[in-house]
């Protein structure tokens, strides 16, 4: 090889070494890209105007609150004149209100759609299919003070006293007989009460409007006669543990064949539904060492006699003596036996 290549042989070399050392530097050196948040203040596009729209999947009967609807832009040749546009509706004044027919996520809320409180059939629209609507007389005291409103749900509590037979003090119990009723209405009101602000009004109430099955509503209107009732208001998070139990003990069918829509439609079904489910109690003595926690029964003095089973080869009908009173005696004629208290006539 001559000098020639040899020398254009290590300048290649060397411009190759430089250019991946330069390559390098700028791979390790350059700073890792950071994610800005877009700017909050960016306006609507042109020609649109902001329409009332769901956030989510409003089904038949759901009662709207701050979470279900939002403004969003649209365009302004779609928009109609039953749509709720901002600046003429305002969102505040559609809570408590009820949706008629179904309203997919991101579509526009139509004023045919909702039911306001006072209208004609708004009870009817709140209830579910094959549902009824009962009403519950509460105090103050068994209403969690009045912080139950129309969405929430709540557990229904059956308090009395069972006296039984006896001369004790009565037995004091209390036990859970219902589960996740779905509440509709306070009173005669189906929202909330806010102040100018917007901020929630507790008010208290003496009866409460729940979502029951025909058969529960049975169950409630008996309990009104055998005790008190009180509400005790569920957790969010109970739906999802109660539904998982309800998997494990085979009462809830998963879809076996893994189709998520179907999955999503089943737990939003278990976790709507009322449940009689099976009841929990508490007794007086469970509180104080000084309570019943049984029955009080009668007397042994106030129970009938019973009669005893006679000896075997027994003459008497049945193989069953007759109750005794005091002392007898045992006359036997040839085969024949009889017994007759002292001072009996034979």
């Amino acid at each position: 090889m001559d000098a020639r290549k040899l020398i254009l042989l290590v300048g290649a070399l060397v411009v190759a070494a430089i250019t991946a050392f330069m390559a390098r530097n700028l791979m390790v050196g350059a700073p890792a890209p950071v994610a800005g948040a877009a700017p909050t203040s960016a306006s609507a596009p042109e020609n649109t105007t902001e329409v009332l729209v769901a956030k989510r999947a409003l089904p038949v009967g759901t009662i709207l609150d701050a979470s279900a609807v939002e403004f969003r832009p649209w365009p302004k040749e779609l928009v109609e004149g039953a749509y709720y546009v901002k600046g003429e509706a305002e969102p505040g004044k559609m809570q408590g209100t009820v949706v008629r027919f179904a309203i997919p996520a991101g579509q526009p809320l139509t004023q045919g759609a909702i039911v306001k409180p006072g209208d004609r059939g708004f009870l009817a629209a709140a209830l579910g299919p094959g549902m009824r609507a009962v009403t519950v007389p509460v105090s103050t005291q068994s209403a969690v003070a009045g912080f139950v409103f129309p969405g929430d749900r709540v557990d229904l509590v059956l308090t009395q006293s069972v006296s039984g037979g006896g001369d004790g003090p009565p037995l004091k119990a209390s036990e859970t007989i219902l589960r996740n009723l779905r509440v509709l209405a306070t009173d005669q009101r189906t929202d909330k009460n806010t102040d100018d602000k917007g901020n929630t009004v507790v008010s208290t109430y003496s009866t409460v409007t729940v979502e029951a099955t025909p058969k529960i509503a049975e169950k409630i209107a008996v309990a009104q006669t055998v005790g008190s009732l009180s509400l005790s208001l569920r957790s969010i998070a109970d739906n999802q543990g109660e539904l998982e139990e309800a998997i494990a003990s085979g009462e809830v069918n998963v879809p076996a064949n893994g189709d998520a829509k179907a999955e999503k439609a089943m737990m939003a079904r278990v976790s709507a539904r009322p449940s009689e489910g099976v009841p929990t109690f508490a007794t007086g003595a469970d509180v104080s060492r000084f309570q019943r926690s049984t029955v009080p029964g009668k007397p042994a003095a106030d129970r009938p006699a019973m009669a005893a089973p006679a000896p075997s080869g027994s003459p008497y009908p049945g193989g069953v003596a007759p109750v005794q009173q005091g002392p007898t005696v045992r006359i036997v004629r040839g085969s024949d036996t009889s017994v007759v208290s002292v001072g009996g006539k034979n």
